[in-house]
């Protein structure tokens, strides 16, 4: 059964990474109209800035600008209905950034590219911390023969520093922070699997650091069955919202993962939840393969961001 939802605009180009902003406006990315976007509540859209590439994951940060992880671009699978969605990297593909955009004048730089000399692959998520960083998954690079592997890293936001924290992942995807700070949530696209790591202060994974991802975090929860997950957003109460594809949902899982319910919606690429509006219930969803921006009420508040709602 599908979950009443309003439907807000449609006719976007494979959204992603809602960002709900006080003025009621809603900034997204278009992954294949390789835009930063926003939608104001009357439908209407309004392009912010032409990034190039493949704008993937959004968040607000500081002095009001808005942090893009940029994937590098797609070629892109055109079904006989005339939906796209992501396939292979593209021949004019260079690797993956991280791009901050002023949301006022439409102009953006490149943050970072690289990590200790390597490429960044295809940033996908971002989640900002309180201490002027953030944590970012990397889902790798789909190539005609062969798949680059996933990793999570931390950066700060003034260009100073990044470092590699996790890896290998399984195609990384959402992330997000526990109300308290001290967790991560990274889920695995293929595996469906959602991980928590402890964290010992900002950008510091409390494990072992051992050669595997179990000797660093917990399996919180596993789907089973043909579904994967793609990004998530954190509710006030701890819960994992993570956008859910094939089912076409947004998968609400309890802190210890023994409780999963799902709120469908009419698109198998439910790919990215936010929380905005009144007391931040209400849930904003992209549906990426229709092209839509949809939204439903939460059942508890969404948690307040740094740089967004406090």
């Amino acid at each position: 059964m599908t979950t009443p939802h309003k439907e807000i605009t449609s006719g976007l180009k494979f959204p992603e990474g809602p960002v709900a902003m006080p003025d009621g406006s809603v900034i997204l990315v278009e992954i294949g109209r390789q835009t930063l976007t926003r939608v104001t509540p009357d439908g209407k859209q309004h392009v912010i800035a032409n990034l190039g590439g493949g704008p993937n994951g959004a968040a607000m940060g500081p002095k009001g600008k808005i942090y893009v992880t940029n994937n590098g671009g797609f070629n892109w699978i055109t079904l006989p209905d005339g939906r796209t969605f992501p396939g292979t990297a593209p021949a004019d593909y260079k690797g993956g950034s991280i791009q901050v955009v002023d949301p006022e004048t439409g102009k953006f730089e490149t943050l970072y590219d690289s990590c200790d000399g390597r490429k960044l692959n295809g940033p996908n998520d971002l989640v900002f911390d309180d201490a002027g960083g953030f944590w970012f998954t990397d889902l790798g690079k789909t190539h005609e023969r062969h798949t680059d592997r996933g990793a999570v890293y931390y950066a700060k936001a003034d260009g100073s520093k990044i470092e590699e924290k996790i890896f290998p992942l399984e195609r990384p995807n959402g992330c997000g922070l526990s109300p308290d700070g001290k967790t991560l949530y990274v889920v695995e696209t293929p595996t469906a699997r959602c991980w928590s790591f402890e964290l010992s202060s900002p950008g510091e994974i409390k494990s072992a650091n051992g050669p595997f991802r179990g000797e660093k975090g917990r399996v919180v929860t596993g789907l089973g069955g043909y579904q994967m997950f793609d990004s998530l957003a954190v509710d006030s109460a701890g819960h994992i919202c993570v956008a859910t594809l094939i089912t076409g949902a947004v998968s609400d899982i309890s802190p210890d993962g023994k409780s999963v319910t799902q709120y469908k919606l009419p698109d198998p690429m439910v790919t990215n939840v936010c929380f905005g509006g009144k007391d931040l219930r209400t849930a904003f969803a992209t549906l990426s393969l229709t092209g839509k921006l949809v939204s439903f009420e939460w059942p508890r508040p969404g948690l307040k961001l740094e740089y967004l709602n406090k």
